[in-house]
């Protein structure tokens, strides 16, 4: 298996640290996998265990720390939003093959940031994976994130706010295939709000939804720590070994072996 590298990639004022594999062992056409840790104590070092596992199907994958988090430089009530999409961005065209097939797989905050993903690079977003996910409202993106009494804060704690999300618009759009994975016990995400999400990828996206019934929302540690769920995921992006190999993306339909199995919604 390929190793695990560690990078820095300077942007946006700040210096952003990640790490990737599967250079070594994948060949044209593969697909990189871009995972996106979610808001407050979150990090790409929960998400090396998802994506080594990537790698070891024959993916491209990478990791980073959005500024204010982890190893990057910056502060969190300098993050927003629209930044947090731009980093992403930046660390994309300088990591991946250009022009290649990309898969955004995004925690909690993350949602909103994988369907910004899907607005810019259109056609090259193959798959999506949405792990207990946030979308927010327009106005919000652009906002600093703040110390939890600005602007930002008031917006997303207005009761449904979040329903014009653009987002939910993009995932509507999106044609390729979706896995929503799905905690039993979501204290963050409301009910409403991943249903939203679950309707909008059932208009046309090839849509799977795997139920976690014994995790909570933090579902980057609950994949760190529970190889089969992990497994599971993987698996219920790429479309496992049925397709047309290893990393590469398959419309048919796959139950895993674990406790858990994608459910095909659309």
């Amino acid at each position: 298996m390929s190793e695990i590298v560690s990078f820095t990639h300077d942007t946006d004022g700040e210096r952003l640290s990640g790490v990737y594999g599967g250079d070594g062992d994948a060949g044209p056409g593969r697909a990189t996998v871009v995972l996106l840790h979610g808001a407050g104590t979150g990090s790409k070092e929960r998400l090396v265990p998802l994506l080594a596992e990537f790698v070891a199907r024959g993916c491209r994958a990478l990791a980073f720390d959005f500024s204010g988090h982890g190893d990057s430089t910056g502060t969190l009530a300098e993050l927003s939003l629209r930044r947090r999409f731009e980093q992403a961005v930046a660390v994309i065209d300088a990591h991946a093959p250009a022009d290649g097939p990309l898969v955004p797989v995004g925690f909690s905050m993350s949602g909103q940031t994988v369907a910004d993903l899907v607005a810019h690079y259109r056609d090259r977003v193959t798959a999506l994976g949405l792990c207990a996910p946030a979308v927010y409202a327009a106005e919000a993106w652009e906002l600093p994130f703040g110390d939890g009494a600005g602007r930002f804060s008031e917006i997303i704690r207005t009761p449904g706010s979040w329903r014009g999300s653009p987002a939910l618009d993009v995932l509507r759009a999106f044609p390729g295939r979706a896995v929503l994975a799905v905690p039993g016990d979501d204290a963050v995400i409301p009910p409403a709000v991943t249903q939203a999400v679950q309707e909008a990828l059932t208009a046309r996206a090839h849509c799977f939804r795997l139920d976690l019934p014994d995790a909570d929302h933090r579902l980057g540690l609950r994949l760190r720590d529970h190889e089969p769920d992990r497994r599971a995921l993987v698996s219920a992006v790429l479309s496992g070994s049925a397709g047309p190999g290893p990393g590469q993306l398959s419309g048919a339909a796959r139950t895993t072996p674990a406790a858990t199995a994608a459910t095909r919604l659309a």
